[in-house]
């Protein structure tokens, strides 16, 4: 059945329009394939719920196949190229970091073959010390944004939202530095786990009188006065509700708005401003509002970055058909 699905779903690429590339952003919580084409344009993509963690029975060559076997079958002479966790020890293979600072050229050195070299995975990046850090996946998207945005390759800071939400420091194309933030997996545990999410959860159906952006922005705003940090205010997304101070359906938004107004305030700490926002435009709409709200002006989203840095990274590689 799987195989079907594929080569059913393949046969909306006219032949006249080959794709050059295979391309996957293979992530914690989702699987993103690109077909790409000679300039490196989408062609077609698929998403599939099977981040490293939720691969289906564990097998990792039967997702790959599933996702982007029909493509092979049209094109066999097609590299395919991944980023992501697939590269982690929850991975299908764990392929070494490389350390900071570092940018395209080091990645595309360093790319690891697998499943008999149908499939190379880029690396990411580590900078270690006291506090040791990691991205697997956010180094393409930062060589893709620099790729859509060039202004940003000479000096830079770009904040990659997400799961674990990136602040990454560019000079001269390389990332040098960058900091991670637990932003959207603590939201998730703290929504799915505590007594925080259970307003939501008996209120499924969104209230007449409720305002999720001024709900968030109440969250960001107490965030930026809060010189003690987050953790004193957790708790008042419950307690506003019951202060009838919050539509319980709207205690999400407040919370979403207190943990990214904590992490803009200490990502802003010492003076850096974003030059970018790098990811889904949704989720960065937040941050741009979370930014305003500290009175940094709009700061422009860059997307389909993800995509086009695959597309650099395997021409640098010389992995093109």
């Amino acid at each position: 059945m799987a195989r079907r699905r594929a080569d059913r779903l393949a046969m909306t690429i006219p032949m006249s329009e080959a794709p050059s590339l295979i391309a996957l952003d293979w992530g914690t919580t989702s699987l993103r394939a690109y077909a790409l084409g000679p300039e490196g344009q989408v062609l077609e993509s698929r998403a599939e719920p099977w981040g490293v963690m939720n691969v289906p029975n564990g097998d990792f060559p039967a997702a790959f196949h599933t996702a982007v076997g029909a493509w092979r079958a049209r094109w066999p002479a097609l590299n395919a190229i991944a980023c992501g966790m697939v590269g982690s020890t929850q991975g299908w293979t764990e392929v070494a970091y490389q350390r900071c600072p570092a940018g395209i050229a080091e990645l595309a050195a360093n790319l690891t073959p697998v499943h008999d070299a149908a499939l190379h995975i880029i690396s990411g990046l580590a900078k270690f010390g006291d506090t040791p850090d990691m991205m697997r996946g956010e180094e393409t998207q930062v060589v893709g944004a620099l790729e859509l945005r060039p202004d940003l390759a000479s000096s830079s800071v770009v904040v990659l939202p997400g799961t674990h939400s990136k602040w990454v420091r560019i000079t001269r194309g390389d990332v040098v530095d960058f900091t991670t933030f637990l932003t959207g997996e603590l939201f998730a545990v703290l929504r799915d786990h505590s007594i925080l999410g259970r307003f939501a959860q008996a209120n499924p159906i969104p209230s007449d009188r409720r305002s999720p952006e001024a709900a968030f922005a109440r969250g960001v705003l107490a965030a930026r006065a809060a010189a003690t940090g987050v953790a004193p205010l957790l708790f008042s997304a419950r307690s506003t509700v019951l202060a009838s101070q919050l539509e319980p359906d709207a205690s999400l938004d407040y919370l979403s708005g207190l943990l990214i107004g904590d992490e803009v305030r200490c990502g802003l700490a010492g003076g850096v401003r974003p030059a970018a926002l790098v990811g889904d435009p949704i989720l960065c709409a937040r941050y741009v509002l979370a930014l305003q709200l500290f009175d940094i002006s709009p700061v422009p989203v860059v997307d389909g970055a993800a995509a086009r840095g695959l597309w650099e990274i395997a021409r640098r590689a010389g992995l093109l058909a």
